[in-house]
């Protein structure tokens, strides 16, 4: 019985070192084309004439590596074209309305092709909320 232990702790450290190399292989060859976004954040007003913070979540997803390496390096930018256009978006809404998930997802598609200055990253929503 103390053999059989021995020999599966003795099995249990050889395979660990091989699955760990064939882990971070896989991590170096799989490369991600999404682009997170830090949360987007407006005001609105709330029905009860109070303020309220509408909130969007979200990522662009690009898959031409040359565009992917683009939007990393202006994600600054594309961050604040979506802030401006959600504020913008944020101060015509009537007290208590829904946001629109459509019009803002394209809006803030349309900002993305003009940041990135060509289509190709697909803006992603994540969630959308007024609370």
């Amino acid at each position: 019985m103390m053999i059989r232990r021995a020999l599966i702790a003795l099995t249990v450290f050889c395979l660990i070192p091989g699955l760990a190399a064939a882990a971070e292989e896989k991590k170096k060859d799989s490369k991600t084309t999404y682009v997170p976004i830090e949360t987007l954040t407006a005001m609105v007003m709330a029905s009860n004439g109070r303020h309220a913070v509408l909130t969007v979540q979200s990522g662009v997803d690009v898959p031409d590596p040359a565009l992917n390496a683009r939007a990393l390096s202006v994600t600054p930018r594309l961050r604040d074209a979506y802030v401006q256009v959600l504020q913008t978006y944020a101060g015509g809404l009537q007290p208590g309305a829904p946001p629109d998930p459509e019009y803002v997802g394209r809006r803030l598609q349309q900002v993305t092709d003009q940041v990135l200055g060509k289509p190709g990253g697909k803006f992603l929503f994540g969630g959308i909320m007024v609370n």
